[in-house]
């Protein structure tokens, strides 16, 4: 695969994301390029400039927050694609994408597997509101993998020719984000801790004298006022969550409003995880969160029965889409992911590991462990 400024133009049987933009020049699909953040033709070069039409949403940036309870009551005006889109789902990893209506997939992008299959779209699939654009491309991303192939010690030799083949795939994955406000009020039992002496009898029939840590326990109460901001739930079921994990933060302040121009060229997976259940666990998150930092709030050295009453207000969501590169290749018998930050550049991957390589750092030790036994007998 050619390490050019832009994925290379893919034929019919592949994943492309939905929409067009016609070249002036050639007439060929404009895509979006990462290093240059403007559309591109990947047959003739024209470039052109582009940017988001001022949204008619609230807010400086045009970055809506919707209405969580409202929209977990209603189907809302934010559902539906608006336009004719196809859905496939991989039988191996549960992914779906979505694509133009008349493009067909071959091969999942997420784990390679050829059991694509037709996937019902939902008509009222929340859409995206707003994106992290790429902003490395595939030449950035293919230095970054080889320098952390590189580092990693006790890889087998061919691990590089093996990873670095033509299985990296830019994929705009699904997110949710979620603010609250947080009102709570606690109580505990606060503990301070004090030493006194005690006085103890050695087996011998001697004597000696140490400081035991006592705790003095008093009744404490306080008041949380908290804002969650962006909390963010993966939607996603094609990326390994230990890798997600490893690659965030995503920085969501540079959020722009949703277009189409932005996905131009790259594959966009539908969301797995729906808004009912990503809110429930991102509320069962933010009451873990607060009952931590009232824990911080009680005075002294520890504490016990913590009772916390937290009162959640002004709950909004995005929904929206970050940039991530995915490797995925097989070795022997295990299939392995490494995940590139799209907007940042951080790496994280699985990878095999050398036995011949283990054993021999294992047996080079003992031979310098050996080497100075002698040395010094």
């Amino acid at each position: 695969m050619s390490e050019s400024a832009l994925p290379p133009p893919l034929p019919d049987n592949h994943d492309i994301t939905v929409g067009k933009h016609p070249c002036a020049a050639c007439g060929g699909d404009m895509l979006w390029d990462a290093r240059r953040q403007l559309l591109r033709c990947p047959y003739c070069g024209q470039q052109a400039a582009w940017a988001p039409a001022a949204a008619p949403l609230p807010g400086q940036d045009g970055i809506a927050e919707l209405d969580l309870e409202q929209a977990l009551a209603s189907a809302g005006s934010q559902r539906g694609w608006g336009e004719a889109r196809r859905e496939v789902r991989c039988q191996s990893c549960q992914a779906v994408s979505v694509f133009e209506g008349h493009r067909v997939a071959q091969r999942c992008e997420f784990c390679g597997s050829p059991a694509i299959i037709d996937h019902q779209a939902s008509e009222d699939a929340i859409t995206p509101g707003s994106l992290l654009p790429f902003q490395h491309d595939q030449a950035q991303v293919r230095d970054l993998l080889r320098r952390w192939y590189a580092s990693r010690r006790f890889a087998p030799g061919s691990l590089r020719r093996a990873a670095l083949t033509d299985t990296l795939h830019g994929i705009y994955l699904p997110y949710w984000t979620f603010d609250a406000q947080v009102d709570a009020r606690w109580s505990a039992q606060a503990g301070h801790y004090y030493y006194v002496p005690v006085t103890v009898r050695g087996a011998n029939g001697t004597t000696s004298t140490r400081m035991e840590r006592r705790v003095r326990w008093v009744p404490a109460s306080g008041r949380l006022q908290h804002f969650f901001d962006d909390l963010a739930q993966c939607a996603s079921s094609g990326v390994h969550t230990n890798l997600l994990q490893q690659i965030e933060p995503y920085p969501f302040k540079q959020l722009r409003p949703y277009s189409s121009e932005y996905v131009r060229g790259w594959t966009v997976e539908r969301y797995q995880l729906d808004l009912r259940s990503a809110a429930r666990q991102a509320a069962e998150r933010m009451q873990q969160q607060t009952r931590q930092r009232c824990a911080a709030q009680v005075p002294g050295d520890t504490h016990r029965n913590l009772q916390m009453q937290a009162h959640y207000s002004g709950r909004t969501f995005k929904h929206v889409l970050v940039p991530v590169w995915l490797v995925t290749y097989r070795y022997g018998r295990k299939s392995y992911q490494v995940a590139v930050n799209g907007y940042t550049g951080v790496v994280a991957g699985e990878r095999p590991y050398s036995v011949w390589k283990i054993l021999g750092a294992v047996l080079a030790v003992l031979a310098v462990l050996g080497l100075l036994w002698l040395l010094l007998r």
